[in-house]
């Protein structure tokens, strides 16, 4: 088992990443305080949004948009549900 974090999104301890999944100062902070199993919470999380909202990852507005939910899916409010989203 690698390195344990204190999960700020399962609250509890929990195993975390190997490596930063994400550049600059908010992928050091999901490093320190994410979890492996949280991460796959959010990767599935962000599927969805780049489903729901038609979103092209290549395109600067959508990746900015995606940081943003991925900033707010573990360190603010919660994360957005796109309108009229009814899960399969």
């Amino acid at each position: 088992m690698g390195k344990m974090v204190q999960c700020v999104k399962l609250g509890k301890e929990a195993e975390g990443m190997d490596q930063a999944p994400y550049p600059g100062e908010l992928g050091r902070r999901i490093f320190e305080s994410v979890s492996k199993e949280a991460w796959q919470q959010w990767f599935q999380h962000q599927t969805m949004l780049i489903n729901e909202h038609r979103l092209n990852p290549i395109e600067p507005q959508a990746r900015t948009f995606l940081e943003e939910q991925m900033e707010q899916f573990f360190f603010g409010n919660g994360p957005s549900i796109p309108v009229n989203f009814a899960p399969k």
